[in-house]
């Protein structure tokens, strides 16, 4: 049984083969400026049998055992038929949880030949096209979708975190092999179905953006481009929310003063993030970006204002609520100076939002009130603030259906009231003048037509005159 699984595996070559043997192989490649050529031998050695356990093999042996375990690990097989191969399968695991035990112990330091083998085992097994997906991507409504090869790729994933967080792995060295073409193929596997997958993607990328400095641009700028091609031509990805989880404690690790690229980012690429329909299944995660930003430099609070008042939704009720909730956690933490810079706008769009006919988004926005700090800005630009507000509590207290928005409305007005009675009873004044105004033009605009359908009504229609239905 095993012979047939062992006939698998790559054989001793009479010619010596460089390392792009490993980019042949659809995975990882080797870079091309490599001045060394391995022979395949010498990557994946045969001559330790690889059912051997560890402990029997001495010290001096071991990363041999350990590199030929793994060349017996770069058979796949289909594991949507679970009777299929299963003698194979069961030899394939216990190699793999061998090499967990292995790797976690961290008693050897890794060859580069051992490093070219995991990176092709891991290539191999993890690297894969996903087939086409027919479901709608709106987040929370779709069940979760599970592959069967989940529990053999899952100790291929644990393999490889504990190999990249391992001590006994050198930087310097192995970044040739976990190198951009890698990292790319990684980040394709984040539009996995599967919730679990992109949990242990989450957690590689992240100890990879933290192990290696040198690629941290180029991780950045990948992510990037995930993100464009999701706002701008898709709209479809699985795995916006653990993306943006990594870079979130990517951006909670900044340097002050923010370089230019960052803010950028935030202006390009999280603001218009907003915009996509399915932005309920990533905004918590998009938030705290977005806080994280503002956090590091608050001067950013009015850029982010911006921002949301131009994607701002007018169809969807849902969306609006979250935009409400984004934006009183960004005002919370601005500044005087800064809010003032968007206050008008601001606040026009609030009182909109206190009309709206769902109660829910009315509720919202009049539940900003509860918060001491808005209250705060409010009362100290009350001048701008109260006459643009007015209006819209007033509508609000005459007209609206829902008894909750009604009672909240006559709280904030009465709130407003005690802030400055003066400036209220001018705003009142100033609503009534505006209301006598509108209902003498709605009255002349009556008589108008009265006037018009009597002098209509006395002339009698002759031949092809048009008449107005």
């Amino acid at each position: 049984m095993f012979k047939q699984l062992l006939s698998k595996l790559p054989r001793k070559s009479s010619k010596p083969d460089s390392g792009g043997d490993l980019s042949r192989s659809s995975s990882a490649p080797v870079p091309s400026n490599s001045g060394k050529r391995t022979s395949s031998s010498a990557v994946f050695p045969s001559t330790i049998e690889p059912l051997l356990p560890f402990k029997d093999v001495p010290n001096s042996e071991k990363l041999n055992l350990f590199v030929s375990k793994i060349s017996l690990c770069c058979v796949t097989f289909d594991f949507s038929d679970q009777s299929k191969n299963s003698i194979e399968k069961d030899v394939k695991r216990q190699a793999l949880l061998e090499l967990l035990d292995f790797v976690g112990y961290g008693s050897v330091r890794f060859t580069e030949p051992a490093v070219l083998a995991v990176c092709r085992m891991c290539a191999v097994n993890l690297f894969r096209v996903f087939p086409p997906s027919y479901r709608e991507n709106d987040g929370d409504d779709n069940e979760p979708v599970f592959d069967p090869a989940w529990p053999h790729l899952q100790m291929v994933y644990d393999l490889l975190l504990k190999f990249i967080t391992s001590p006994c792995l050198d930087a310097k060295m192995s970044k040739k092999y976990l190198n951009h073409g890698f990292i790319l193929r990684l980040l394709d596997l984040f539009d996995s179905e599967d919730p679990r997958e992109r949990e242990c993607l989450k957690t590689v990328l992240h100890r990879l953006y933290g192990k290696f400095m040198v690629h941290r641009p180029f991780i950045r700028k990948s992510m990037s481009n995930i993100f464009y091609r999701f706002v701008f031509e898709t709209e479809k990805h699985g795995g916006i929310a653990e993306l943006l989880e990594v870079f979130g404690s990517i951006v909670s690790g900044f340097a002050l003063p923010l370089k230019e690229e960052h803010k950028m980012f935030l202006w390009r690429v999280l603001i218009p993030l907003h915009k996509a329909k399915s932005l309920g299944s990533y905004f918590q995660q998009l938030t705290y970006c977005v806080a994280q930003f503002v956090d590091k430099e608050p001067k950013l609070g009015s850029v982010v204002v911006k921002g949301l008042l131009k994607f701002w939704p007018v169809t969807n009720s849902q969306k609006e609520v979250m935009f409400i909730g984004e934006v009183e956690e960004v005002v919370e933490g601005m500044s005087v100076v800064e809010f003032r810079k968007v206050m008008v706008p601001l606040f026009l769009r609030v009182a909109c939002c206190v009309n709206s006919c769902h109660f829910q988004v009315s509720e919202r926005a009049l539940f900003l009130w509860n918060n001491d700090q808005i209250v705060n800005l409010v009362a100290h630009n009350r001048e701008a603030i109260l006459p643009i507000m007015f209006a819209a509590l007033e509508k609000n207290a005459e007209n609206h259906w829902n008894q909750s928005v009604l009672n909240l409305t006559l709280n904030v007005r009465k709130m407003l009231c005690e802030m400055d009675e003066d400036l209220f009873m001018s705003c009142h004044a100033r609503f009534q003048e505006e209301e006598a105004k509108q209902c003498s033009v709605i009255e002349k605009r009556k008589e108008k037509w009265a006037r018009l359908e009597s002098a209509a009504s006395m002339k009698p229609v002759t031949g092809k005159t048009a008449v107005l239905v």
